[in-house]
């Protein structure tokens, strides 16, 4: 810390460490949403890929907006009351955050500690926002092949303001940080909810993860099975997009869980490598399980693993050992690849497994806590306190916390999540077609396709996506009728 520092710090100043790699952090979160467009969208069918893509990009226009004028405040400003819900008018536009600095300690002369900067507010937005982002997106899996985009497009504002930003007020608004008070899941103080549960979840398996999963679940069931459903092959179309996108979302997390440290530091190196452990033993158990099960281990089978690995590591890195985090990824992989199969034994159609890997991992990873924490992890490596698990001898407390915060989170989510989308359905309609979906949802809802195999060469103005341009009117006669559309390609029997 330079002399300058020593001399400035009676006033809040920010450490530029910190600060750079909570920007790098929020720039790799952001990356993971084209990362999640490439997974999703290589696990459809050729007819789907690009409306698949398109539900993942929409989510960075319509919440990176509503996070700006109101998301952030209602998320991050002063508590409404019981640790509910920020007042979305207080911070409304980022009225009155932009020179504010968060996480600044000041010194303290008899501890002999020296004053310890923060991190810009903006910054702290910025991070925030790409968490939004993606969490919206990842609903867009439970219905893939058959949303109206732009039934889906106000779905995302909606579901936002209604669920993700209230449910993320509870589990991210820590008391004193952006705001006096916090949410009720983060905190444990009279005036909250409860008494506020006290659980952790230190990057969002619940505020992300369950409550995705259970969006998922509550839309796959308003708006109903695919046609062909059991009957017809729906077998992704493309997996060498399925790795690619898998590879991104795994770069891309490490700024999603070290960059939840808010700082450059022992905690974040910690979390660091509890997410590539979790990860790594995840895909392993994915795959082991397909070898016994199915006689093969699928490269789907690995990109899935690895996903349902980040997901259960995502609460719980902070919290558990390196030997902790083997174990929950170990878990989850074979947890996950068995209950992506209840959507064949419970008769739900979630195209793409959002039940299965988000729902059922953030699940395993925010329960695993309450047994497995324990100040040989990251978080006490940095000196800070942590309410050990059951395994490590500190009572059922912790897991009874942990169990609330997933519940409470799970049942909110699909709740209000079935009335949205029951409003929409009903109003303006959330499902294409019959025919629609049958020809291709791709051609219908954005006249491209994702694969043009009937033109090799061209120009701007050729064929494209199976429609001709018109030909322009001539002095002599009216302008010449357009060819009608052609159809679009048709499918491989894998896709």
């Amino acid at each position: 810390m330079s002399a300058l520092t020593y001399v400035t710090a009676d006033a809040p100043f920010t450490d530029s460490g910190n600060t750079a790699w909570v920007l790098a952090a929020a720039a790799l979160v952001l990356f993971m949403t084209p990362g999640l467009a490439l997974f999703y969208g290589g696990m459809v069918r050729t007819k789907s890929v690009l409306n698949m893509m398109m539900m993942s990009f929409i989510t960075m226009g319509t919440v990176g907006t509503v996070w700006i004028l109101w998301g952030y405040s209602e998320t991050f400003g002063p508590d409404l009351g019981g640790g509910l819900l920020g007042n979305p008018f207080t911070h409304f536009g980022l009225s009155g955050v932009l020179d504010q600095i968060y996480g600044f300690v000041p010194a303290d002369a008899a501890k002999g500690t020296a004053a310890a900067g923060g991190i810009p507010a903006t910054a702290f937005v910025a991070f925030q926002v790409v968490f939004a982002i993606i969490a919206v997106a990842l609903v867009s899996g439970a219905i893939a092949d058959r949303a109206k985009f732009s039934t889906w497009t106000i779905f995302t504002v909606i579901w936002a303001t209604l669920v993700y930003f209230p449910a993320a007020h509870w589990v991210f608004a820590f008391n004193g940080y952006a705001a006096e008070t916090g949410g009720w899941i983060a905190n444990k103080a009279e005036g909250l909810f409860l008494g506020g549960a006290g659980a952790y979840d230190f990057a969002g398996g619940t505020a992300i993860h369950i409550n995705a999963g259970a969006a998922g679940l509550a839309l796959a069931l308003v708006i109903g099975k695919r046609v062909g459903f059991r009957r017809d092959p729906m077998r992704p179309h493309n997996l060498t997009l399925v790795m690619i996108g898998a590879g991104i979302l795994w770069f891309g997390w490490f700024g999603f869980n070290a960059g939840s440290a808010l700082g450059a530091g022992v905690q974040a190196a910690g979390v660091w490598v509890n997410t590539l452990a979790a990860t790594a033993t995840a895909m392993l158990g994915w795959l082991l399980t397909e070898k016994l099960r199915d006689g093969h281990a699928t490269s789907l089978g690995a990109a899935s693993g690895v996903v349902a690995g980040l997901v259960a590591i995502t609460p719980a890195c902070a919290t558990v050992s390196p030997v902790g985090a083997l174990v929950v990824g170990l878990l989850a992989g074979v947890g996950c690849a068995l209950a992506v199969g209840l959507k064949f034994r419970f008769g739900f159609d979630d195209s793409l497994d959002v039940v299965g890997v988000h729902l059922v991992g953030g699940l395993i990873g925010t329960v695993l806590i309450g047994l497995l924490a324990t100040k040989g992890s990251p978080t006490g490596a940095a000196g800070l306190d942590v309410n050990e698990g059951l395994l490590y001898g500190g009572g059922a407390s912790q897991l009874l916390a942990q169990v609330e915060g997933a519940l409470s989170v799970l049942v909110f989510s699909f709740v209000v999540t079935y009335a949205i989308g029951l409003v929409l359905h009903k109003t303006i309609g959330f499902r294409i077609s019959k025919e629609d979906e049958v020809g291709g949802i791709d051609l219908a809802e954005h006249a491209e396709t994702g694969y043009d195999f009937g033109s090799l060469g061209g120009s701007r103005t050729g064929a494209l996506a199976g429609h001709t341009a018109s030909a322009p009117a001539t002095p002599a006669g009216p302008a010449a009728s357009t060819p009608s559309a052609e159809k679009a390609p048709k499918e491989e029997a894998s896709a």
